[in-house]
């Protein structure tokens, strides 16, 4: 309730969750949105112009943009965000693990990570889609391999700073098993800090997947996908840079989404901060309104 209501507050949050709610439905019912289907190839059509039956146009093969636009939120957004749970809650598994218990289990766990991050994310993805050759599959599989100790690290940290608190070891001491305590009273002070940690690498990661898919290491011709769209058009950037638009925008929109999505959860689920913008704003409008009597004065 207090997220909804926080988010209800914030305008620019709302409308980006809706944004990305919308986004996500379009993505999952994209056989019956999508108006054509988007690996047909039809020269006739190459580089037609936008119609009534195709409104953005075709491609360099005559299929139809809207369409791959469409079924490129699935590769894109769903499926990166199912990889990003996955790194998550191996994460945060390991995370509070390492957090609540500490000692050697905490001194094992964290080797293990720091061993992960010292490679690049770039070089493991490289690597494995080396190893298990080209394929969105294969990169998603590469990042959770990846991000996984990141957020195990980051949320280790933030089970520390409640593991030691009285009503932890109040528990501890009234003979509550580690599960329990960890599932009613770690979890839900931790939430908000997994929340705002997801949600602002949801935009790098989206960003990253159709960096890769640009260069050709993602998902495969003829599926489509935002990044390997415009690695098609951009061969004819100059002469029709019309193809450039639609998955450029699509990407920035979405992202700019995950971003403001990311602030906004942030501030509804700290209060601190939340009180913090309330009274930012309260004194920017008094500034304001100095500023426009002192001018209404002159």
């Amino acid at each position: 309730m207090q997220l909804l209501k926080g988010l209800a507050k914030d305008k620019l949050g709302l409308a980006s969750f809706l944004i990305i709610v919308l986004t996500l439905i379009v993505g999952v019912f994209a056989p019956v949105v999508a108006p054509n289907d988007p690996v047909k190839v039809n020269m006739a059509l190459r580089y037609a112009a936008p119609s009534l039956e195709y409104w953005l146009g075709n491609d360099h093969l005559g299929r139809c943009v809207l369409s791959r636009l469409i079924y490129g939120i699935r590769p894109s957004i769903i499926y990166v965000l199912i990889a990003l749970s996955l790194s998550v809650v191996l994460g945060g598994l390991l995370g509070f693990i390492a957090g609540y218990f500490k000692g050697v289990i905490d001194s094992i766990i964290m080797r293990v990570c720091d061993a992960m991050l010292s490679f690049p994310v770039y070089v493991i993805t490289l690597a494995v889609v080396g190893i298990l050759g080209v394929g969105l599959e294969n990169i998603l599989i590469a990042f959770i391999l990846m991000k996984w100790a990141w957020f195990a690290r980051v949320i280790r940290v933030s089970v520390m700073q409640y593991s030691d608190l009285e009503y932890v070891k109040f528990a501890r001491a009234s003979g509550f098993n580690h599960f329990t305590i960890i599932y009613r009273h770690m979890l839900p002070v931790t939430f908000a800090d997994i929340a705002v940690i997801s949600s602002s690498s949801i935009s790098s990661t989206i960003l990253q997947i159709s960096g890769l898919s640009f260069l050709g290491l993602g998902i495969q011709a003829p599926n489509p996908e935002w990044g390997m769209m415009l690695n098609e058009a951009r061969d004819v950037i100059f002469t029709k840079p019309e193809l450039l638009l639609p998955p450029s925008l699509a990407i920035i929109t979405v992202v700019l989404a995950f971003n403001f999505l990311a602030d906004a959860l942030q501030v509804a689920l700290n209060p601190k901060l939340a009180s913090s913008k309330a009274r930012m704003q309260k004194e920017a409008h008094i500034v304001k309104s100095l500023l426009h009597e002192k001018e209404v004065a002159k």
